[in-house]
Parts: structure tokens; C-alpha cells; sequence
């Protein structure tokens, strides 16, 4: 078994208390903010466009309270450790020089502090919140129970953050747009063929499922296959039909087919207990048409 990486005391060892407020002066420089590079380790790809304009705007107002943190390269360059949204957020606001604590840990320190500080910070999307476990396991050997207590999160919790990771690639990039949700992903899961997978994800999205809906489709995969799941999921073109099945569906809380041609067709509600049976046989009689 390869030996373990030495992870040190965690952030708060490392970093102290960020502040300007609170670090002594003397720990403090004053950098050119073009002289500071992003860490290529980051595990944020991601930067919310309007949380950084809010960002810049309270700098405009109120300064850069808590200092980025950065190691020394060569020609008096200096690459990020912890603070990328906030090196954005100043450049966006006109500052010329960062308060930045100067730190000159190892190249496995400077991972660390970039995976824990973004993971306790800030709002990884799901699947950047998933690579970035991944990466303190791999790379330092930590078990799930391990990352979790540095990171303040369950066991269960990263344990399910990294099975997104099984995930096919087309899934994962619809998880990190926020197309598709964590609720989803765990729906999607339970299905073993990767071609259902990708078929299920694409209906959910078309079809702008809840959990709940998604939960049912891809029980159908579970219990007929691929193509009875999709022969029971007519493609809709006509937007007007695809929103009357959306509204449907909100109103019934079940999948509602719509099947139309030249004026004429069929709506079909879907239940898959007899106690969602009797559910919408009671609401669709207390109705009046």
C-alpha cells in the first residue's frame, strides 16, 4: 500500500483567522493582483456570474475584508492557495493591489488548502464538490470517513456525492449545469446500463421531471427495459402539448402522456400503485370539467 500524504492540521492551522482585522501586519503583503495566477489545482470551474458582481460591488464598498491566500513563484509571481472567487470578484472591482497572505507550502499543502477551502466556503456544484473528494482520497490516501471529518460533512454525504462520479460524463455535465438535480442523479443511479442512463437523464430534462416522476421512469427501465421505458415516453414536438403535459403533471402530481394528431388523441395518466390509482381517482371526481 502506497504510504499516505501528510495533510498537516487541517485550514484553520494553516490559514489562522483570515482577516484583516485580526492577522498581524506584519504577516500581510500588499500584491499587484495582475502578478497573482489562479491555482491550476482549483476545484471550482464554475463561478457564479451574479454572485461575483455582488461580490465586487460590496469590495467597491467596503474593501477586500479577508485577504486571498498565495505562494511565491518565480519572477515575483504569485499563484492563489485559497480566495480565487474573491481575486475575481477584486479584479472585477477595479483593485489594483490584494492584501494576500504569503505562504509557501508543498505542492500537496497548496492542494489541500484549495480543496478544503472551496469545499467549506463555497457552493461547489455537486459534481465539483465530487472531484473534489475524490481528489483528497486519491491523492492523500484518506478514507470517505477521514475527508469527511475535515470537510465537516458526513460519511454518508461524500459517500453519495462520489457515486455521481459513476456517472457518465454527458450526466455529469447536465448535474453541473443544474439541469439536473442531486434527486436525479440519485434516481439515475439505481439503473446499471449506461445507454438507459442517458436515455432516462435526456426524458427527464425533456420532460422537466420532478424527482418523483424521474423516480417512477426509471423504475420502468428497472422492471421492462430500455425500450418499453421508452416506448411508454412519447416525444413530444408541438411546445403547446409539451406545456400542457408540464402543467398536467404539476397539477396530478403523475406522469401524463398527451398523444395528438390532426385535433384528435388521447391523454393518458400513469400510476404505478393502487394506491396512486385510487389517489387520482378521487381527485379527477372531485373536479368539475
Amino acid at each position: 500500500m502506497a504510504q499516505r500524504k501528510a495533510l498537516g492540521r487541517g485550514l484553520s492551522a494553516l490559514l489562522g483567522t483570515p482577516t484583516t482585522e485580526t492577522i498581524d501586519s506584519e504577516q500581510l503583503r500588499e500584491i499587484d493582483i495582475d502578478r497573482i495566477v489562479p491555482n491550476t489545482q482549483q476545484p471550482r470551474k464554475h463561478f457564479n456570474e451574479d454572485s461575483l458582481n455582488e461580490l465586487a460591488d460590496s469590495i467597491r464598498a467596503h474593501g477586500l475584508i479577508q485577504p486571498v491566500v498565495v505562494r511565491a513563484l518565480p519572477d515575483n509571481f504569485y499563484e492563489l492557495v485559497a480566495g480565487e472567487r474573491r481575486w475575481r470578484a477584486a479584479q472585477r472591482a477595479g483593485l489594483v493591489r490584494l492584501p494576500a497572505l504569503v505562504r509557501d507550502p508543498g505542492e500537496d499543502s497548496s492542494l489541500e488548502i484549495a480543496l478544503i477551502e472551496n469545499l467549506q466556503r463555497e457552493d461547489l456544484n455537486p459534481i465539483e464538490e465530487a472531484q473534489a473528494y475524490e481528489k483528497l482520497i486519491v491523492e492523500y490516501g484518506l478514507t470517505q470517513e477521514e475527508v469527511a471529518r475535515r470537510v465537516g460533512k458526513s460519511r454518508v454525504t461524500v459517500t453519495n456525492m462520489l457515486r455521481l462520479l459513476r456517472l457518465p460524463a454527458e450526466v455529469q455535465q447536465w448535474i453541473g449545469e443544474d439541469r439536473l438535480t442531486t434527486g436525479h442523479a440519485k434516481a439515475l443511479l439505481s439503473l446499471s446500463d449506461l445507454g438507459s442512463i442517458l436515455d432516462a437523464a435526456r426524458k427527464i430534462i425533456q420532460g422537466s421531471y420532478s424527482v418523483r416522476q424521474a423516480e417512477m421512469l426509471v423504475s420502468r427501465y428497472g422492471k421492462n427495459g430500455a425500450a418499453d421505458a421508452s416506448d411508454s415516453a412519447t416525444e413530444v414536438v408541438d411546445p403547446n402539448v409539451k406545456a400542457a403535459i408540464h402543467a398536467l403533471e404539476q397539477a396530478l402530481g403523475t406522469k401524463v402522456t398527451i398523444q395528438e394528431s390532426r385535433g384528435k388523441g388521447r391523454i393518458e395518466l400513469h400510476f404505478f400503485s393502487t394506491e396512486e390509482m385510487h389517489r387520482l381517482y378521487e381527485g379527477l371526481m372531485r373536479t368539475r370539467f
